[in-house]
């Protein structure tokens, strides 16, 4: 392990060398990202999940940058052209874009103009300009290199200053000129084109828009983005091209009087409009972009796992709606547990004369099978079937509540082969009305069989780097899932497989043991799995939980590893495991001395801290700490507001300049970032999260366009 890469590292991360050096050697060691931040944490200083996988990822960058540093020295000095100076300014780089620039110059070139020119012998020439001489004749200069494939001198002079021009083009300090030119002055310049497909509008803003560069926000880049690649606006970066030209001229005269001035301008301009400018605009764009898409990757990040951690609405009888136009609306009851109990179809969005049958047939689902809440999908028709469940609920004085559910994704898991497994009898629909009632009764269950970019809660994911950011959102579940821990006896092979050390065939195989053998009745039962080895139950069985077993401490998030200390512990408070999670176990813990019980038991603080706290609370989850969904029996329409209208709503999707807020109208209405709170915020994550109940007040009302605005200040 490479010290100077470990101290690297852990500066850039403000951490200690040790830290960073013990987490790559248990990371190396076959050890997991959850795992390490939750049994570990003696040895890490209590790092959580992101800055474990940080280090991760910056101790492998710094790897492949020392292996690329090397590989260009090497390439340098095979070409005889490696000074100490060079050396020294590739070892200094910290990106590998850095390094990069500074090999442009020795880098194999394929056919260029000047290539071709340096074939035809024309370099000496280019180097006697180069010099810079104070006086001469250049056309007498260029007929000494006349030959069969330099037949004028018009030839021989244009071939030399394709040379020079590529010289120019090559050097790392011109194009850093031009680079931190564009950075700091130049302008984004988007126009309409004459013929495109937005006749909806959507990128108007764009038609004819300019901005600095060093302004422009990720949000409007990732739009520009999209609006060049449909094919609506043309995008070019502006510079005042006659103050940088003359700067650049000025680098390569160097206060010298040449006799070539002329023909040196010349140079520098076509070295400029043909092979810097285009290079560095398309460097600038993309850096852009990556920029972007990190901060709307972060956002998505953080709005899947705050929709992944919404808290489970446990032990209730649910009614799941599909709700569609055509096709008629799907509905399937679900017992507590997640079981199918009965699939119908309505028709309550077609216009008719009666909707008698639908109420009739809804109503028996209700009442036959004791529905406690009704989970209506948010797509097509969603407002349209509230309305009919709402008036179902008013009129027939039910003592049911329905909630309006992000039905994000579920279209792509109702055809997807996890779904067709699970329901191989039902059509896709109905799959899909199954999975909005799983979602309220446990929305990480039901959301890990979605693949994580189809849950849209974010912007642009369809545009970003998707190798980046199913990784990342991959992480995210994994993260969240072993948060929260997992009941081995009821998850599905789906939710299991993100399980830390828990690969999807393992899953798999704990599902088909449980099938054949009957629920686990202690986590040693996992040992008897096959291909579930040692060092895959030892990074597991943590996050395996299993509820009324043999073993209390089976039931908690203690590992297998320290219950021999639990059993230590609860000696010491003169206590049974049958007293964990109540009043007992907590006063006891509340007038414990932690300091004196971990010196007499000689262990840390951190595994203490976790067993006491398991105790206390053997259920505690994240979910404990969030709001559960608003539960409505009426309906809002449109008509009904009224601008300063006081109302309560949940938050579906958080982006760069607002958030978008479920009042109970057919669209989401949008709290602009200015209306968030008084005060400055640089993003509304800062203050607003997915799922968050929130207080708004109608701010504008568009009924036209059928838009809500909304603020969050009174």
């Amino acid at each position: 392990m490479n010290e100077e890469m470990i101290q690297l590292v852990a500066s850039r991360l403000g951490l200690r060398p040790k830290q960073v050096q013990t987490v790559l050697e248990m990371l190396s060691g076959g050890n997991t990202v959850p795992f390490i931040a939750r049994y570990r944490k003696e040895a890490t200083g209590a790092l959580n999940e992101d800055q474990i996988r940080e280090i991760e990822k910056d101790y492998d960058y710094a790897l492949n940058l020392a292996a690329r540093k090397e590989d260009v020295i090497r390439l340098i000095d095979e070409k005889g052209m490696l000074n100490e100076d060079l050396k020294q300014s590739i070892l200094a780089c910290e990106k590998l874009s850095e390094v990069e620039e500074l090999y442009r110059p020795y880098k194999e070139k394929k056919k260029t103009r000047a290539t071709m020119a340096k074939a035809k012998g024309l370099e000496p020439l280019a180097q006697w300009i180069w010099r810079l001489p104070a006086s001469g004749n250049l056309q007498l200069e260029a007929m000494k290199y006349l030959n069969d494939d330099v037949l004028d001198v018009e030839s021989a002079i244009q071939g030399a200053k394709d040379i020079i021009a590529e010289m120019i083009s090559d050097h790392p300090a011109n194009r850093k000129l031009v680079k931190q030119t564009f950075e700091k002055q130049g302008e984004i310049v988007t126009k309409e084109k004459k013929k495109h497909e937005d006749s909806q509008r959507i990128y108007e803003m764009y038609y004819d828009f300019h901005e600095k560069v060093g302004h422009i926000v990720s949000h409007r880049i990732l739009a520009i983005n999209r609006a060049e690649k449909e094919k609506v606006i043309s995008v070019d970066l502006v510079i005042d091209e006659e103050k940088l030209l003359a700067r650049l001229k000025a680098r390569v005269m160097r206060r010298r009087q040449t006799f070539l001035e002329d023909v040196i301008t010349e140079c520098v301009q076509d070295a400029y409009k043909r092979l810097i400018a285009p290079s560095i605009i398309r460097e600038i764009r993309s850096e852009l972009t990556e920029m972007a898409e990190d901060k709307a990757l972060n956002v998505f990040s953080i709005n899947l796992e705050k929709l992944l951690l919404q808290p489970p609405m446990k032990d209730r009888m649910v009614l799941g709606v599909d709700p569609a136009i055509r096709t008629g609306c799907k509905l399937a009851v679900v017992d507590p547990t997640g079981k199918v109990l009965k699939i119908d179809k309505i028709y309550p969005t077609i216009p008719k004369k009666s909707y008698a049958e639908d109420r009739q047939k809804t109503l028996k689902l209700i009442t036959d099978y004791h529905v406690e809440i009704i989970a209506i999908g948010n797509g097509t028709a969603s407002r349209e079937t509230e309305q009919f469940i709402a008036d179902l609920i008013q009129k027939n004085h039910l003592d049911v509540s329905y909630v309006i559910v992000s039905e994000a994704g579920a279209s792509v898991y109702s055809a997807s082969p996890v779904a067709k497994e699970e329901f191989p009898d039902l059509q896709v629909e109905e799959r899909s009305a199954v999975s909005i009632a799983r979602r309220l009764q446990d929305p990480l269950a039901e959301l890990v069989k979605i693949e994580p970019k189809a849950i849209s809660v974010g912007q642009y994911q369809h545009d970003m780097n998707q190798k980046k950011l199913t990784e990342q959102l991959d992480y995210v579940v994994m993260k969240t899932v072993n948060q929260v821990g997992v009941n081995v006896n009821t998850a599905s092979p789906s939710l299991l497989k993100y399980v830390a050390g828990l690969s999807g065939t393992v899953a798999k195989s704990i599902v088909t043991y449980r099938n054949e053998h009957g629920r686990f009745e202690n986590r040693e039962d996992l040992k008897k799995v096959p291909r579930l080895g040692a060092k895959t139950f030892e990074q597991a069985v943590g996050f395996l939980r299993i509820p009324d077993g043999d073993e209390a401490l089976d039931a908690t998030a203690i590992h297998p590893e320290s219950y021999s200390l639990a059993y230590a512990i609860l000696d010491k408070l003169h206590l049974v495991s049958q007293d964990i999670g109540t009043p007992t176990m907590q006063k006891a813990v509340q007038t414990l001395n932690k300091k004196a019980l971990q010196n007499e038991l000689q262990t840390d603080q951190y595994t203490i801290d976790d067993i006491l706290d398991a105790f206390m609370s053997p259920q505690r989850s994240p979910r404990d700490n969030y709001p559960t969904p608003v539960l409505k029996k009426d309906i809002l329409k449109l008509e009904d507001l009224k601008v300063g209208m006081e109302l309560e709503g949940t938050v579906r999707n958080v982006v760069d300049f607002g958030a978008f807020v479920d009042i109970g109208l057919k669209n989401d209405g949008l709290v602009h970032i200015s209306k968030i709170c008084k005060e400055f915020i640089k993003h509304p994550l800062e203050k607003v999260n997915v799922g968050d109940i929130v207080t708004v007040y109608v701010d504008a009302i568009d009924l036209e366009r059928k838009k809500v605005s909304l603020s969050m200040i009174h």
